[in-house]
């Protein structure tokens, strides 16, 4: 593909890729919202959809033989969207609170899925036991949260336990307006499927172009993947978070930042691994997932604070990530 043609491809797939994505997240949001579900599960919900290019472009990667484009996606974009969702949030909206028993959960998770697809790329664990053990975690994280806070009421829990496991679901929304027909279910379903569609078809294009211009521009592909790819297909995910936190919904701006960041995680990284996808890191890639840890830690740390996150604790974030994508200019040089 000339420059000429890969241009234009690579302007009308992202293009197409973030309208889909804007569209699909704000439709499962929108769903969430009428049937009254917890802040958590809305954040879960939300991350897949706005994950979708993502996610979409570090797999045609993998299709494509292109590891260090896929890794590159999955780590660059998962750093983005804490300085992104997390930092730009707090430093527009000026104070983010989250329920620190949402903070303490999503902190566990998140913390365990990277450090274990950290040791995976540094060949302390094979891709068989990382897969295993990020399932461990991940699966009954899931469950939990399918079951609703009403699990906290099922369970045979002390009452502290069962506090803390009802008030780990943030906020709860009263029921909207229900879905009016079966009539309306299936618009809504099939304008969801024909949106992954053009998610998938537009990272596919995405894709291909930028890494044919990356080759005749001799750009490494780290750099593509890393910085470029993972900024461009994590706009859906950033304009998501922005939105939470302008409305002040920090429960859901946190589980959609860092649950996003965990299908990153086992889905770019952990699965791959197991399935013989991805053999071989390289350092940068060790550095970048261990620097990935350190920004989810801070970020933690920082919103963790009674009272939540202001302006200089966004600016931290946003600094940190500026750190990362000069160590990845270097590395290219």
């Amino acid at each position: 593909m000339t420059p000429a043609a890969a241009i234009p491809v690579f302007a009308l797939s992202i293009g197409v890729m973030l309208a889909a994505s804007s569209l699909f997240a704000g439709r499962l949001d929108h769903i969430g919202l009428r049937l009254g579900l917890p802040e958590t599960l809305l954040g879960l919900l939300t991350a897949l959809a706005a994950d979708a290019p993502e996610l979409a472009s570090a797999v045609t990667a993998l299709v494509e033989n292109r590891h260090e484009v896929a890794v590159g996606v999955a780590v660059g974009a998962s750093a983005f969207n804490l300085a992104a969702m997390l930092g730009l949030s707090a430093v527009v909206t000026a104070r983010i609170r989250a329920r620190h028993e949402v903070l303490e959960l999503e902190a566990f998770v998140g913390l365990w899925l990277i450090a274990v697809a950290g040791l995976v790329a540094a060949g302390a664990l094979g891709g068989t036991i990382g897969a295993v053990l990020a399932g461990v975690v991940a699966v009954p994280y899931v469950a939990v949260l399918a079951a609703g806070p009403g699990l906290a009421r099922r369970l045979p829990l002390a009452a502290s336990e069962s506090r803390f496991l009802g008030r780990s679901f943030g906020e709860q929304h009263r029921r909207l307006t229900p879905l009016d027909s079966r009539r309306e279910a299936l618009q809504i379903g099939l304008v969801l499927v024909a949106a992954l569609c053009l998610i998938v078809a537009g990272s596919i294009g995405a894709v291909r172009a930028a890494t044919s211009l990356a080759d005749q521009w001799s750009v490494p592909e780290s750099l593509v993947g890393a910085v470029v790819l993972a900024v461009l297909t994590a706009l859906p995910n950033a304009w998501t978070g922005l939105r939470f936190g302008l409305q002040q919904r920090g429960s859901a701006l946190m589980s959609e930042t860092l649950n996003s960041n965990s299908i990153n995680v086992v889905a770019g990284i952990a699965l791959p691994a197991a399935l013989g996808s991805l053999v071989t890191f390289s350092n940068l890639d060790v550095f970048n997932l261990a620097w990935l840890f350190a920004m989810t830690a801070a970020a933690l740390v920082l919103f963790g604070r009674r009272g939540g996150a202001g302006r200089r604790a966004g600016a931290f974030l946003i600094v940190l990530y500026t750190v990362f994508v000069v160590v990845q200019i270097a590395a290219s040089v």
